[in-house]
């Protein structure tokens, strides 16, 4: 079994999916009749990613079944002769193993997951792509370009900030926590007043409220980030952060159209 049923630091709820793995010997025969999955219980819905338009291809076979009594089971099948797909995940611990197979387990944590101190690299590059591409996010918005703008802040930029939160929730806690899948955890351990910063920068599709979001962002990536730099002795680009807010500004104040209609 891996996943959050073997963290014991994850907080425990119905929702829990259950993870679970079997090495089998004919592989073969479970993929190509897969009644057999049928015994688990009534299905709500079922997903097999191999079998969809992005096959993994690394030789295992998974079965996503959500079940009408609530429970998700994610099972993932591994032929006897690749057993170098089970992996070293930290969060794995054998359920059985009649045929002695397995490797060896140690204590199921969170070792692989907690946070990690960024190199320089990875935070100058956060902090550059975070403050670029909010020039795409305003330029979105006056355009009247919704999908893009929204896509472009939630998907890029937003992971940028995500970042530095995480990085940040490392430096308060000496780099010896997960935040979780997505930042899911993130709520645990940042002080009240820095997640109540993070919830302003979520936006709904009204274009003002969308400026006051990329604002909101702005100056708690600039908080984060300061605060990552002083901790690991890096050096932030605050020059980068001032000449995009002033472009930012410009843009939201028309300041470019209307200097072009002039022209």
């Amino acid at each position: 079994m891996n996943g959050s049923r073997t963290n014991p630091n994850a907080p425990k709820d119905v929702y829990q999916d259950y993870d679970i793995v079997y090495v089998v010997e004919k592989f073969e025969t479970f993929i190509a009749d897969i009644n057999w999955i049928d015994i688990f219980g009534d299905r709500l819905m079922l997903q097999m990613p191999e079998a969809m338009r992005y096959p993994s291809g690394k030789g295992h076979f998974n079965w996503m079944m959500l079940f009408t009594d609530g429970n998700r089971l994610d099972l993932t099948l591994i032929p006897i002769q690749k057993l170098e797909l089970i992996g070293n995940d930290s969060l794995s611990t054998a359920l059985m193993d009649k045929d002695g197979i397995l490797p060896p387990f140690p204590k199921a944590s969170e070792n692989d997951y907690i946070i990690k101190p960024p190199f320089e690299l990875f935070y100058l590059s956060c902090c550059n792509n975070f403050w670029w591409c909010l020039q795409n996010v305003a330029k979105g918005i006056a355009r009247n370009e919704l999908p893009y703008a929204m896509l472009m802040f939630h998907n890029v930029v937003r992971e940028e900030l995500h970042n530095m939160v995480a990085w940040y929730i490392g430096t308060i806690t000496d780099f010896t926590v997960s935040t979780g899948k997505i930042g899911k955890y993130f709520k645990r351990f940042l002080p009240t007043e820095v997640y109540e910063q993070y919830l302003l920068t979520y936006s709904d599709s009204d274009y003002n409220n969308m400026w006051k979001t990329v604002f909101n962002a702005s100056g708690l990536f600039s908080f984060l980030a300061i605060h990552v730099a002083d901790h690991c002795g890096y050096y932030y680009n605050k020059q980068d952060e001032d000449n995009m807010r002033i472009y930012l500004n410009n843009v939201k104040n028309n300041v470019y159209s209307e200097t072009s209609c002039r022209r």
